[in-house]
């Protein structure tokens, strides 16, 4: 390849899994790695009523930002029904000016009905309760004053003090994988993160679809990301060795969390289906796998590499094996 064709993000698991030990260090030792291998973007999503525990997300990626320089921080995704959206707005504007403006607002619906009770919410209300909330975070980014009479939240002359450190703001991204969510991210937002699951043949198609929706006044583009497991190593067995027996164990938790949801048989499947959809293998089979989705049409690759029960030194490996050999022959 003659150029690099997409950007790299390192998706961050913060599964604080025993009490003792320190998961956010070891989030810190593989973000430090990223960014000095050239990665683009840390990302952090977000769980709640998880009983071994999980980090929260936000003030997660304050305390990376404190440890980095370069590195973009992203979330994909934030729950944004469940927030109060001033102080989502202030918060997230706040981690941006702290950042030296490097952050990305990632959002989603959500899925889980537990999690929207356990914030006063509804799943039925989920929208709307977005739709307003995007709409807020985004005003408050952009304009001196906000007034705003909403179904679930209003303002009479709200403003932020300091507003994102990014002009005209940071960039938004939000995921989902039907129509209706397409057209929303198309309509509110500046990229669309696909699931880890959805299957490389309906990628280029739903693509399309997304980027054929009208973009809404205050958009900054139309990107594509598309989140993946990824693994590389000397060998394709070495990286199936390395990573098999976790992200089964993975897997396993999410058909339960997604037992309410439709695309709970995707978390299923043999192993062979798993690598089908990721960047998994030796260096010229990763290679070959970021080259495809470039060609499909996306603008970045975020890689979940560390499931719960995987070694830190096995991840810190398949990381410094994507920035020392997989990045330089994307580059050129």
């Amino acid at each position: 390849m003659s150029q690099r064709p997409m950007r790299l993000g390192l998706y961050v698991n913060l599964y604080a899994d025993k009490a003792d030990r320190p998961r956010l260090a070891d989030a810190v030792e593989q973000v430090i790695l990223a960014e000095q291998a050239g990665f683009d973007w840390v990302v952090l999503g977000e769980r709640h009523l998880h009983r071994p525990g999980y980090h929260e997300a936000v003030t997660s990626l304050a305390y990376l930002a404190a440890h980095t320089e370069r590195i973009g921080l992203a979330t994909a995704g934030l729950i944004a029904p469940v927030y109060q959206p001033v102080w989502l707005a202030e918060t997230l504007a706040h981690i941006d000016v702290l950042s030296g403006g490097r952050l990305t607002a990632g959002f989603v619906l959500g899925y889980r009905p537990e999690e929207f009770t356990l914030y006063g919410t509804q799943p039925r209300e989920r929208v709307s309760r977005f739709e307003e909330c995007l709409e807020l975070v985004t005003r408050l980014w952009t304009e001196d004053e906000v007034s705003h009479q909403g179904r679930w939240t209003s303002v009479d002359g709200a403003f932020l003090s300091p507003r994102p450190a990014q002009q005209p703001r940071p960039r938004i991204w939000n995921g989902g994988r039907v129509s209706a969510a397409l057209e929303r991210t198309a309509r509110m937002c500046d990229g669309w993160t696909t699931s880890f699951n959805e299957l490389d043949s309906e990628l280029p198609g739903k693509i399309a679809e997304y980027r054929s929706y009208p973009r809404g006044a205050a958009s900054l583009g139309a990107e594509v990301i598309v989140c993946r497991e990824g693994y590389a190593a000397a060998t394709s067995k070495q990286a199936r060795v390395a990573l098999e027996g976790p992200l089964r164990g993975l897997y396993d938790a999410y058909g339960d969390w997604k037992r309410t949801s439709a695309d709970a048989a995707r978390y299923a499947q043999q192993w062979d289906d798993i690598e089908a959809r990721s960047v998994i293998g030796s260096v010229d089979q990763c290679v070959q796998r970021l080259g495809e989705y470039g060609e499909m049409g996306a603008d970045g690759v975020v890689l979940r590499i560390q499931p719960p029960g995987m070694p830190q030194s096995d991840a810190l490996s398949a990381i410094e094996s994507f920035g020392t050999e997989v990045l330089p022959r994307l580059v050129g």
